[in-house]
């Protein structure tokens, strides 16, 4: 149920996309993938705060945020190592609800501790927006809040389960959004509990 003023448009909520079976060989590829790249605690330009996410990646290029900016790079920053391969059930989700798009080349990885929480942003940090942000999320059920593409503008709140999946597209690619907290014991998917959050993006233009 979505309570506030309606999400922009282009904005799909997709309920229960993957089910149990599909969530728990999910997490069973992402395990692989923490273990050639572990999570790691990004921090706020600038000032350095730690944000309350630990998060890694997978794809071609992976979303970092340190001292000294926000970006995309190759390598993982603590290893070096090249990021591991994306699991091809989340290539084949892009594919069935961004068809037009070229390939996703990020996945970031954040995982929500039972008091972590995303304030208010955009993700804007990519060269090209005419592709979608896609959105898996898995574990304990989080209250996610969505706005327009201004700071001020009014906003609606709905609950994000596991398995659920959220598109970003068209008007609402560039809307400010974010986590305002989890539901600890919601799901009984992660072992330890919390909430983990896939993020799939196209960064570059198509060549």
């Amino acid at each position: 149920m979505t309570k506030g003023h309606p999400p922009p448009a282009g904005f799909r909520l997709l309920p229960e996309y993957f089910d149990r079976e599909a969530q728990e060989a999910l997490v069973d590829e992402l395990r692989l993938v923490l273990a050639k790249a572990p999570l790691f605690q990004p921090k706020m330009p600038k000032t350095g705060k730690a944000f309350s996410v630990r998060m890694s990646n997978c794809g071609s290029l992976g979303w970092v945020a340190d001292i000294n900016g926000y970006r995309y790079q190759p390598t993982h920053p603590t290893t070096g190592e090249k990021w591991p391969e994306m699991p091809s059930a989340l290539r084949k989700l892009w594919k069935a609800v961004a068809a037009d798009a070229p390939e996703p080349e990020a996945c970031l990885i954040n995982y929500y501790a039972t008091t972590a929480k995303m304030g208010l942003h955009q993700d804007k940090d990519e060269d090209m927006f005419s592709s979608p942000v896609v959105s898996v999320s898995l574990g304990d059920t989080a209250t996610f809040r969505i706005g327009g593409t201004t700071r001020k503008a009014p906003t609606s709140s709905m609950r994000l389960t596991s398995g659920d999946v959220v598109v970003l597209g068209g008007e609402s690619r560039l809307a400010y959004h974010g986590i305002d907290r989890v539901l600890p014991g919601s799901s009984t998917l992660l072992k330890n509990g919390g909430r983990i959050n896939l993020t799939l993006r196209r960064v570059t233009p198509d060549q």
